[in-house]
Formats: structure tokens, C-alpha cells, sequence
């Protein structure tokens, strides 16, 4: 078999949807895992959907994936162009259907928008509206006097009627249509622009495209695509056909979900890492129960025959739990880095955030769970006194006000603020009293954070906002619990 070539194609139209993320990692796995070649190839032809600087959002996207793609706009392989609009300006595209046209396989239509609007009929029960054709009748010189009048026209493909075309896909297997529901594609539109499916085949093949990743939503075109293949005698290519993906209520996954696109991930905090390890899992499945994938891992263990039929839902909880993990394992300082400005969006005071980003690496999902779990530092937040309540630790708002204000007088004394010293003086205080150890540290720790969950325990919390701090904190809950026991 020769050197297995697969392409990403992407139409620079906006932010990358992880449909699209998807389609260009199955891609770069299917060429890596075999030693082959990834290519990009911009198709910028539909000049209405052309976004701004969304080129450089495609390689962008791409760097930080590190779907590193061997040829391209930026690395020519020898098969470029490869920017559509500039393979268009050459006059490749009319150059191939015109050969068609020759052939007898295409051929031109003059037929006005009223026209087609008219053209329906009924295919297996249901009515449609399939191009009658009626261009395809026209004589030659009919054709060349309306050409040479400068009439409107586009060149269309001349699909069979009869019969039936049976396409092979990797995932769904043979398919077989019935050619009387295949119309007459268009190849070449009144503008001079091919359309997106003509194009689409003549590059893959100029290209020496081997194996065409793309969403189900294009398997209805596999069978058209064929016929254009066979007319030029070309090679048909493998053709892999990835699921749909869905959000949690089985609806499409759309743009209005607020997470349909790389860089609407990023923005809420994912790691890139993450989201490709997650984006492998949608529609994919590994032959063992392992989940959390390097990319070099991911090009080693793919196998495009284990992609699902079925779609694949976006579960944002499982994508959360993975970036959880990926957190963890991250390098202290590179989640130092990352994480500064999600901590000073709460904190403006002088603290220690080296040690509050080491308490909050393994307790967070996501970035942006941070200013919540330690907005406590800077101020204490209001909170019910019931919090001192806890069955475990045997503590009521009765016992808690006698152990803070028993509590007070070690804390006053204690010099050295810092976690150890602290701990070790409380534990004496827990032993001489006869305590047990949660009966002390839960109310403390409520009374210095004004917080059921915290990342960290009484005495960091301590040494973080420091003696005069705490002391300020336990003298407010000790008030605090002797005016909410004194009306009992």
C-alpha cells in the first residue's frame, strides 16, 4: 500500500468547533500511527462565510494541539497550492470540469433561480426537488451561442438515473443508494467558483490524499464523490466517516452551547492536553479501559476501525474530571503561572500565592473553581452559625463558642506562625483538654474560613492570613456564636 496521506481542510470561518478539532486529530493519528503524512489545505472559496483571522486561528488551534501538519500553506510539499482560492485563481478547477464536459460526464446549465424552485418530484415516497436535467438536452451549438451571449450559467455533473451506487466505509460499511436519488451535482457555480464538493475530490487527488476524515453528515455525498472519481479514472480513497457529536440532551452540539470550540474551552479554563485526550474519546474507544492518553500515546494505541457508529455525547463533567487529572500532574510552577490570575482576581492582599497555588493543584477541575475556594483568605464571607454543627466531630454551636474561647488564649501566645509550630501547639492544647482532635480543629477551621470546604486546614489557613489576622477571625466567631447561643 503507498505512504498513507490524510488531510485537514478546515474553511477559515470562526473559532474551531470540536467537531472540526475532532476531524483533524482522527486525521493526524491515522497518518502517524502508519508513519504517514498530514496535510492542511485552507478551503477559502465560499467567500460569504470568510471570517477575519480565522487563518490564524486554524494554526494557532493546530500549534497548540501539536497536530503538527508535514505540508501546507507554510510548508510546500510539492502539490500545492494549498489555499483553495489561490488553486481557483489558476483556473485548475474549471480546467477539471471542463474535462468532464468533454468527456460528456458534465455539462453546462443555463437554468434560472424561478426555474429550479419549480422542479420537484417524488423519489421513494418523498417529494424533493432533483434538477430535471433539462440543460443536459440543449445541442451543442445552443451551448456555445448562449456561452458566447455571456449567459449565466454553472457546469453540472451528469449523475445516473437508473440503477445504483454502492460506497464502502470504514466505520458504516457498503452503502447502497439508489441513483435516481443522486442529482445533478454542480461542479462549477455562476461565479467561476467550484463547490465545495467538486473541489473537495480534486485535490484529495492531486494530493495523493489515501484516507478522507470526515463528520456522517457528509455520507450522503460519498456516493456523488465516487461517480467523479470513476468519470476521471482516479483512485477512490478511503473514506472514514466519524459520528455525530451531541451535548447532554442528544441535540447537535451548536455554538450557542457556550463549549463548542477549542478556544471557547480554553477560555473556560481547560488545558489543551485535556481537551485532545478528551476530543480522542469522542466517537473512539481504546481496546483496554485507559482514558487519559498523551498525544504520542494516542499516535501509538489508534485504530480508525474502532471509531463508534453511534453518536458520541459531550459529557462536560467527564471533560471536567480529565482536566482535573491533567491539574494534578502538572507541573508545580507551570500551574503557578496559570493559575496567579485566577487567584488575584479575589486576593489583592501581600500572600504567600506559591503556597495557595500547592493547596488548590489538586482540589480544582477547571481554572476558574479557584477564586471560589479561596476568596475566604482575603475576607471571611457571611455564614451561618450552623456550620459549627458537625455530626462526626460530635461539635454544636454550644461546644464550638467554649472551644474557640478556650482555644483563644494558646493562639495569643503562640509566636511562630507557620503550619508546624501551630499544629504542634493545638495538638498539645487537644491532649491536655481531653479533646478529641475534629472536636477542636472543626471550629477553628470554620472560623477562620467562614467556609464548610476549604483546601486547606485550620493551621495553613492560619499561617496564609497570619497571627493578627486569625485572631481577628476567632474573636468575630466567638461573638458570633455567643449571640446565636445566648437566644437559645
Amino acid at each position: 500500500m503507498s505512504k498513507i496521506r490524510t488531510r485537514f481542510a478546515p474553511s477559515p470561518t470562526g473559532r474551531m468547533h470540536v467537531g472540526n478539532l475532532r476531524t483533524a486529530l482522527y486525521a493526524y493519528l491515522i497518518a502517524k500511527h502508519e508513519g504517514g503524512d498530514f496535510i492542511l489545505r485552507i478551503e477559502d472559496t465560499d467567500q460569504e462565510r470568510y471570517v477575519e483571522g480565522a487563518v490564524d486561528i486554524i494554526y494557532r488551534t493546530l500549534k497548540k494541539t501539536g497536530l503538527l501538519h508535514d505540508e501546507g500553506p507554510d510548508k510546500d510539499g510539492g502539490v500545492g497550492p494549498y489555499v483553495q482560492s489561490e488553486r481557483q485563481a489558476s483556473g485548475l478547477y474549471l480546467k477539471y470540469a471542463q474535462q468532464l464536459v468533454e468527456q460528456g460526464d458534465a455539462y453546462y446549465c443555463f437554468c434560472k433561480k424561478e426555474e429550479l424552485e419549480n422542479m420537484k418530484r417524488v423519489v421513494a415516497g418523498k417529494e424533493i426537488s432533483i434538477y430535471d436535467k433539462r440543460c443536459l438536452r440543449l445541442s451543442k451549438e445552443e451551448v456555445e451561442r448562449r456561452l458566447a451571449a455571456g449567459e449565466p450559467h454553472v457546469i453540472r455533473f451528469n449523475m445516473p438515473t437508473e440503477g445504483t451506487t454502492t460506497f464502502h466505509d470504514v466505520i458504516y460499511g457498503d452503502i447502497t443508494v439508489n441513483n435516481e436519488e443522486l442529482e445533478d451535482l454542480i461542479l462549477i457555480k455562476s461565479d467561476g467558483y467550484p463547490t465545495y464538493n467538486f473541489a473537495n475530490v480534486v485535490d484529495d487527488h492531486l494530493m495523493g490524499i489515501t484516507h478522507v476524515v470526515r463528520g456522517n453528515e457528509y455520507l450522503s455525498s460519498a456516493p456523488k464523490y465516487n461517480r467523479i472519481y470513476e468519470a476521471f479514472g482516479w483512485e477512490i480513497p478511503v473514506y472514514v466517516h466519524c459520528p455525530l457529536i451531541t451535548d447532554e440532551t442528544h441535540a447537535k452540539l451548536s455554538k450557542r452551547s457556550g463549549h463548542s470550540s477549542y478556544e471557547d474551552l480554553l477560555d473556560a479554563g481547560f488545558v489543551s492536553e485535556a481537551i485532545v485526550n478528551y476530543v480522542a474519546l469522542l466517537g473512539w474507544s481504546p481496546q483496554d479501559n485507559e482514558e487519559i492518553f498523551s498525544l504520542q500515546e494516542l499516535i501509538e494505541k489508534f485504530d480508525y476501525h474502532h471509531i463508534n457508529k453511534s453518536p458520541a455525547v459531550f459529557d462536560m463533567g467527564k471533560l471536567r474530571w480529565m482536566n482535573g487529572e491533567y491539574i494534578k500532574k502538572m507541573d508545580p510552577e507551570v500551574f503557578y503561572e496559570k493559575a496567579l490570575p485566577y487567584m488575584k482576581q479575589v486576593l489583592t492582599k501581600d500572600f504567600d500565592f506559591h503556597r495557595i497555588a500547592g493547596m488548590v493543584q489538586t482540589r480544582i477541575e477547571v481554572f476558574p473553581d479557584i477564586p471560589e475556594l479561596i476568596d475566604f483568605f482575603e475576607n471571611v464571607p457571611e455564614y451561618d452559625a450552623s456550620m459549627y454543627r458537625h455530626k462526626k466531630m460530635k461539635t454544636t454551636e454550644e461546644s464550638s463558642l467554649l472551644v474557640l474561647q478556650e482555644v483563644l488564649p494558646v493562639l495569643e501566645a503562640q509566636e511562630e506562625y507557620t503550619n508546624d509550630p501551630l499544629y504542634e501547639a493545638l495538638s498539645a492544647f487537644v491532649k491536655e483538654k481531653g479533646y478529641k482532635n475534629g472536636y477542636v480543629m472543626w471550629p477553628l477551621r470554620t472560623a477562620v474560613s467562614g467556609k464548610q470546604m476549604t483546601p486547606a486546614g485550620a493551621t495553613e489557613i492560619m499561617e496564609i492570613i497570619g497571627k493578627e489576622e486569625t485572631l481577628k477571625r476567632v474573636k468575630a466567631a466567638i461573638e458570633k456564636l455567643s449571640s446565636v447561643t445566648a437566644q437559645v
